[in-house]
This record gives structure tokens, sequence and C-alpha cells, in this order.
């Protein structure tokens, strides 16, 4: 069992006192009727927005499919979209107003991007780019490093050069 499952019943425990408190202050202010016809509204909006996220995401992986091209940003988009429409499909207020923003462009791209990081850390890289495609590096040089091997003498073919042994510094940019 991973270690931070141990950590879900108490954050949905939290969670639901949460919604509670917010939905008796929200009750407060604007009146328990109005407090659940917006509860209510929220949810239906949300059902209706499943739907779509969910239609959108499948065409998007297919047409990725279709054309060749890695699957994996339609993906985590189509994730982010139905992550959003499920937060807002569930009853509360707290749920609907994090599923709103999932669903608003820039924040939307954004997750998608914590969903993609997320990703490649837990895949291997092969598998990282078959799904999000090729990955562009950049790498810095830094003062040459002594060699304990003499240098190889020139060869009529050229051959790629490798060195197993030797780590360079770089880093991962997204395109």
């Amino acid at each position: 069992m991973r270690r931070g499952l141990k950590y879900v019943p108490p954050a949905l425990l939290l969670l639901a006192l949460l919604e509670l408190a917010v939905f008796v202050l929200v009750g407060r202010a604007v009146g328990f009727g109005a407090a659940v016809l917006l509860v209510f509204g929220a949810s239906l909006l949300g059902l209706v927005l499943l739907r779509r996220e969910g239609m959108r995401a499948w065409r998007g992986f297919r047409a990725a499919a279709q054309t060749g091209r890695p699957p994996g940003p339609e993906v985590t988009d189509g994730l982010v979209g139905l992550l959003g429409a499920l937060l807002l499909a569930m009853p509360g207020l707290v749920s609907g107003v994090v599923g709103l923003l999932l669903l608003v462009p820039p924040l939307r791209r954004l997750a998608g991007g914590g969903v993609r990081r997320a990703t490649e850390r837990r895949v291997s890289s092969m598998v990282a780019g078959d799904l999000f495609g090729p990955r562009r590096v950049r790498v810095y040089r830094g003062a040459p490093q002594p060699s304990p091997e003499p240098a190889p003498a020139p060869s009529p073919s050229p051959q790629p050069v490798t060195d197993p042994g030797k780590a360079i510094e770089g880093e991962i940019v997204d395109r």
C-alpha cells in the first residue's frame, strides 16, 4: 500500500466538514433555499459538462491516435476537464468552485502541466516519450574532466561517441 493512501480518509472527512461549513455560511448569507438551488444548479451543470468533456477527451485522443501524434497532451487535458466536471457535479460549494476553476483554460493548462510532470516522474522515459513526444534537453557544458583512458585512434568510418560512465548535467525544456 502506498504511503499517501493513509491520508485519504482524514482528508475526505475534512473535505466533508469544509463543505458543510461553507454551505452553512452561504445559507446564512443568501438563505437556505438559495443555497440549495445553488448546489443543485452546480451539480446539474457538472453533469452536463461531464458528458461534454468526456466526448471532447475521446475525440482528442482518437484524432491524435489517427494522425500518429503522441496522445499525452490530449489525454491530460481531457483528464483535467473530466476532473473539473466531476468536482462540479459533486454536491458541494467548495468542490464546485474548484471544478469551475479547473475548467478555466489557463488554469486547465496549468493543472494539465502538473498532471504531465507527475506522469513523467512515475513512468519510464520511454513510455513518457511515447505519451508526450520527444523531449528537448538543454545541456550545460562544464569544465572538461580528465579521462583515465587514452583517446582512441581515429577510425576510418565515423562512429558515434558514447561514454556510458560519464553523466552530464541538463534540464528538460518543454516545447
